[in-house]
């Protein structure tokens, strides 16, 4: 059976996906959806048998698509998924899954009265040095974490506008938020403190803080601290470092460093987690079976509501409590 698939979005992330689904055995790109038809069709026409379109009604009715991928700037989110949900069909969409608490919400219900396969770009679960952190810490205790996404900002407009972009926290450091969800469970209360110190002097139209910190206290009892910034030329770094009562665990997108009295032992990741995304939606979508998918649309909403209770409580200077 080949599985047809859509991808909604022309930029970096559709054609990176566009590019991966193509090499799979059994997968036809067959549709892309844009913010122009020329984009579209531009997209479209690496691959045989796939078309553009302007708008995600006209490339659902004129294409029969087992699975969509969503590839779209945070502030589209909802028309789409929305779409797909009332047709049934299953979707891959990419982080973060808005801008607002409002729509991610109503998209997460109606997935829910459909039952439908989702799965939500977070890439850092599915990498081998990742998982085998997994693995350690369950029989450690964590104590606290640090997490960092220190860079510079990105050059697209959407998003330099916190309307648009949701602030960095939103959009970037949700995966370092998601990665402390995943290794050390849910979060019960968040206070952050933002800034703008730089950016919004030097570029125009910057709405977005260009510093931030956010202290979070999880279930378990632990505490992590999670700090952001999109004014740096150089020097950016991202990751998670977990304090054990046996040493420490430094989580990036390369690799996993494990550090204990005696010894310091690094594990390289050895696998593409955006092959391993893709085949363990696409093995849901051909069996039903989702126990290969490490973030669900559900899932990932309980990372997106953190990243808003950031914004909330750097709003009004108060903590904010999730449970």
């Amino acid at each position: 059976m080949t599985l047809r698939i859509g991808i909604a979005g022309t930029g970096w992330f559709g054609r990176m996906h566009a590019e991966k689904l193509a090499a799979m055995e059994g997968v036809s790109v067959s549709a892309f959806c844009g913010t122009s038809l020329e984009k579209a069709e531009t997209a479209a026409r690496p691959y045989s048998d796939a078309r553009g379109y302007d708008t995600i009604e006209a490339m659902l009715e004129e294409r029969k698509l087992d699975a969509v991928y969503i590839c779209t700037p945070p502030f589209a989110h909802g028309e789409i998924e929305l779409a797909l949900a009332e047709r049934g069909i299953p979707f891959l969409v990419e982080k973060p899954i808005g801008v607002d608490e409002e729509t991610p919400s109503r998209i997460r219900q109606a997935i829910a009265d459909k039952g439908l396969i989702t799965s939500v770009g977070y890439h850092f679960r599915y990498m081998d040095s990742t998982n085998h952190a997994k693995e350690l810490l369950a029989d450690r205790t964590p104590l606290m974490a640090l997490g960092q996404w220190m860079g510079s900002m990105p050059g697209v407009y959407w998003w330099r506008k916190m309307e648009t972009s949701g602030g960095q926290f939103v959009e970037q450091t949700t995966h370092i938020v998601d990665l402390t969800r995943y290794l050390l469970g849910e979060v019960n209360e968040v206070y952050a403190a933002y800034g703008s110190r730089h950016m919004a002097q030097v570029e125009e139209g910057v709405s977005v803080p260009d510093v931030g910190t956010v202290t979070i206290k999880l279930a378990s009892g632990a505490v992590a601290t999670i700090s952001n910034t999109c004014a740096i030329p150089a020097g950016g770094h991202a990751g998670l470092q977990i304090y054990t009562n046996t040493g420490v665990l430094q989580v990036t997108g390369e690799a996993l460093v494990d550090i204990e009295a005696d010894k310091k032992t690094e594990y390289k990741s050895s696998n593409n987690p955006y092959v391993r995304e893709n085949e363990a939606f696409l093995h849901a979508v051909r069996t039903g079976d989702r126990s290969q998918i490490l973030s669900s649309y559900e899932d990932a909403w309980e990372t997106h509501r953190v990243t808003m209770a950031a914004n909330e409580s750097a709003r009004t200077g108060l903590p904010v409590k999730l449970r």
